[in-house]
């Protein structure tokens, strides 16, 4: 990570192919390790066969699970850990390794990477659960209630740890970073269900018809829950941002009308008062006019801005804009000000294509105004980040963060209105002419913040050539 001074660029990711170049040893590591540890485990003569229905069951769980996913500030968790966390407690290490490398399966439709490092972590976690249930288990006794609930803590705690340093070394951002920004009460409210449904399962999946008949209701309870979570989630953003754009349609339609009254009875002035002759006048009549006519035409300026507000013309650019290098540039450009409050600034650029048709212009206009805002927003000697990436469905975005206070409920309704500002000295355009702008683009411009900061995103079609 190149680190240059408070107030500069700080891109994170210069070269995003030597980031993935230097992860891969970590997963060849990790699972060289967990080949190791499996041969000792058996070199040990503590291996026990395990019956091949329950394993095949809890692969074919795992795969099942992994359709469904919790979200979370910066990504998604999904339901295989119920899986992972079940076969640790009732499965040897090389075979809890297996249900663990069956993560592969539904990664497949994500790509070679998803499928590589998402096998090699969750085989490893559950090996690691599984060698520690095989130290806590005597003989042939099942576990107790604490040994699995110390089985199970291990699982999370271990899948914690491998995680974090995986993403640390890919993306370069730091674990203090990655662990302030994912860590969240959700974050930990999504592992506990793991884990209260993980011991539940371990207890009914006995190897009898009834106990894979209750086991599988636990999963397909888990499945619905989840279910009804992610779809109230998606609700709930739908409906803000239906509410965004009712808004700043109505906000839109209204200055639009209000600009063009405005501009006819103007120019209207303006031609009066370019009629008379400034020479004839005595120097008091003269200064007046002239301060009249510069008075209505800064009026006509900030009309001009109010419609471009409202309905902005985009010119797009005959080839894709990259969203990496437009990001680069926002940042450049911001270092000044970001210099001024002592705000670090951080560049975490996408690995993947995310390319747009766009309006170049129009677009670095819209990250100029996120920006600073952000470091507005952001105290003394503060952070502001900002991300590119891919959405879940194949759209390219960026989002800008801060670690301010936050919007709170109140303002939340306001921020893509006209004149809406919290700022003191701020004209309250910059959201409401972004949001056009972003609209005009046929993307969106979403608020994702909570209390520990903002978080603006745009989304946007990719480029389709």
């Amino acid at each position: 990570m190149n680190r240059l001074k408070l107030g500069d660029a700080v891109q994170l990711i210069n070269k995003p192919s030597w980031r993935r170049a230097i992860s891969y040893p970590y997963l060849l590591g990790l699972g060289m390790l967990t080949v190791v540890a499996i041969i000792l485990w058996q070199q040990s003569g503590e291996a026990q066969p395990d019956d091949a229905i329950e394993v095949l069951y809890l692969i074919g769980v795992l795969v099942l699970l992994s359709t469904a996913d919790v979200r979370i500030e910066r990504g998604r968790i999904n339901l295989s850990g119920i899986a992972i966390g079940t076969a640790a407690i009732l499965l040897n290490p090389l075979n809890a390794a297996l249900v663990g490398l069956a993560i592969a399966i539904p990664m497949a439709r994500r790509g070679s990477w998803p499928i590589f490092a998402n096998a090699i972590v969750t085989g490893a976690n559950a090996c690691i659960g599984a060698l520690v249930a095989s130290q806590l288990r005597l003989s042939a006794a099942p576990l107790t209630l604490q040994a699995r609930l110390l089985v199970l803590l291990v699982v999370i705690v271990s899948s914690w740890v491998l995680v974090a340093v995986g993403l640390s070394l890919r993306a370069g951002e730091s674990i203090t970073s990655i662990v302030r920004h994912n860590f969240t009460p959700q974050f930990y409210a999504a592992f506990a269900y793991f884990g209260l449904a993980s011991l539940l399962t371990s207890y009914v999946l006995d190897g009898s018809l009834l106990g894979y008949l209750l086991a599988s209701i636990v999963f397909v309870l888990a499945l619905a829950l989840t279910d009804t979570i992610a779809a109230r989630r998606v609700r709930r953003v739908l409906e803000s941002e239906l509410s965004d754009a009712d808004r700043h349609l109505f906000h839109s339609r209204a200055v639009e009308g209000v600009v063009h009254n405005l501009r006819n009875h103007i120019a209207t002035a303006v031609g009066y008062l370019k009629e008379i002759d400034s020479r004839r006048l005595d120097p008091v009549d003269r200064d007046a006019i002239e301060t009249a006519t510069a008075a209505a035409n800064d009026a006509v300026t900030v009309l001009r801005g109010l419609a471009q507000g409202a309905t902005p013309r985009v010119t797009y650019a005959t080839e894709p804009v990259d969203l990496n290098e437009l990001a680069t540039r926002g940042l450049g450009m911001a270092r000044p000000r970001a210099r001024t409050k002592e705000v670090e600034l951080a560049l975490r650029e996408s690995p993947e294509d995310v390319r747009v048709k766009a309006d170049p212009l129009l677009l670095r206009e819209v990250i100029t105004n996120l920006i600073n805002n952000a470091i507005d927003a952001a105290p003394s000697n503060g952070r502001v980040y900002l991300t590119t990436g891919k959405r879940g469905n194949g759209w390219p975005f960026f989002s800008v963060s801060d670690n301010g206070p936050g919007v709170s409920d109140e303002n939340r309704h306001h921020l893509f209105e006209p004149h809406f500002t919290t700022k003191e000295s701020g004209t309250g355009l910059g959201l409401f002419m972004s949001y056009g702008i972003v609209r005009e683009h046929q993307g969106q411009l979403l608020f994702e913040g909570n209390r520990r900061g903002a978080v603006f995103t745009v989304v946007l079609p990719p480029f389709s050539g």
